[in-house]
């Protein structure tokens, strides 16, 4: 059996200082847990802006990407149903516990207009750049800044619902 007679036994203010982040990290995942809406809500959005540029993607492609062009248009279409029909469950669920619908006004103005601005834009300008460029990598780019915006969001409309009274 092997010892690790070189391994030393953390100071008592180490083991503090790493008790104390740990402290910071229950904290943080009490605060994120504590979200206005399901943690499911905020997962469709997310995955919605995860897929729809890889789906439109495929669907402009020229020549056909891994799969038709009629294929990923039914896929699309499809996912989005199913994305729309989850939102709408959440605004409904929203409404019935708290007594008033989703709302974005608690948002700054100028942050919901560049979002419902630039994400479009940015999903749309990446299926036109992977087709004409055939590389995946506007799809997967378009993709993780969707994903990022969404989570972002989500985090600040949670530490503005913190601050709410």
């Amino acid at each position: 059996m092997e010892t690790d007679a070189g391994a030393h036994l953390p100071t008592p203010e180490q083991a503090r200082a790493a008790l104390a982040d740990t402290d910071h990290v229950r904290a943080s995942v009490a605060a994120l847990s504590a979200t206005p809406w399901q943690p499911w809500f905020a997962a469709t959005i997310t995955a919605m802006f995860v897929v729809l540029p890889i789906f439109l993607g495929g669907a402009l492609a020229e020549p056909e990407w891994l799969m038709p062009q009629w294929a990923w248009l039914v896929t699309m279409v499809a996912t989005e149903t199913v994305f729309s029909a989850l939102l709408a469950l959440a605004a409904r669920n929203w409404r019935a516990k708290t007594g008033v619908a989703l709302r974005l006004d608690i948002l700054p103005k100028w942050a919901v207009v560049s979002a419902f601005t630039v994400l479009p834009l940015l999903i749309v300008g990446a299926g036109y750049a992977f087709r004409y460029t055939q590389q995946p990598l506007w799809l997967f780019g378009a993709a993780s800044v969707g994903a990022a915006a969404s989570i972002g969001a989500h985090l600040w409309f949670v530490r503005l619902h913190r601050k709410a009274p």
